[in-house]
């Protein structure tokens, strides 16, 4: 994750190579219940307006962040999955109410594509940071037109990385092995 960013565009070509790199992630049902809002350039200054308290736009934890000259939120739309487990070669699943749901696919399917996305982007040689939004998104989606039904995961800023950018102190900490995380046949047996 890149938290430092050159100023100047990043170009169409790779932005776009990645954005559909994105389209291809799997999908429940194929229902591709996600969008992106791209924002380029100045837009992204209606990103910083909504999201960052005057104060942290004064003195930025991490300056760099702030010439990331693309923005993109990631979208899930839950009524999307409502209604395509409601058509006749999913009925038989028997999800047509939110709480029929064991895991909020939504958010899975998204989850993937903005994976994808953030691959694409390193593929690109871009630097990308995901992050959590700070603030409700209600303020935000609707300044950008989004309908109802959407939901925000967080943003991805994107640009090319800065000389200066530094990984996060998290960075340090290890990976964990293989035998720590992969479990054969029951918890414990590796």
């Amino acid at each position: 994750m890149c938290r430092s960013f050159l100023e100047g565009p990043v170009g169409p070509g790779a932005l776009e190579r990645a954005l559909e790199m994105a389209t291809h992630a799997p999908s429940a049902g194929n229902t591709q219940g996600w969008a992106f809002i791209v924002l380029e350039d100045d837009e992204t200054a209606l990103f910083w307006q909504h999201e960052a308290d005057s104060s942290w736009l004064a003195h930025p934890s991490h300056p760099g962040l702030l010439n990331a000259p693309v923005i993109i939120l990631p979208l899930a739309s839950k009524p999307s999955y409502m209604e395509r487990y409601a058509e006749p070669d999913k009925a038989k699943v028997g999800a047509r109410r939110v709480t029929d749901w064991a895991v909020p696919y939504w958010l899975v399917d998204t989850s993937f594509a903005t994976m994808l996305l953030l691959l694409g982007l390193t593929q690109e040689g871009l630097g990308s940071l995901f992050f959590a939004l700070q603030k409700p998104a209600g303020p935000l989606l609707e300044a950008l037109g989004v309908p109802d039904g959407w939901e925000a995961l967080g943003a991805v800023a994107i640009g090319w990385p800065s000389p200066d950018d530094r990984p996060s102190t998290s960075a340090s900490r290890p990976r964990k092995p293989p035998a720590e995380v992969v479990h054969r046949g029951r918890w414990g047996q590796h």
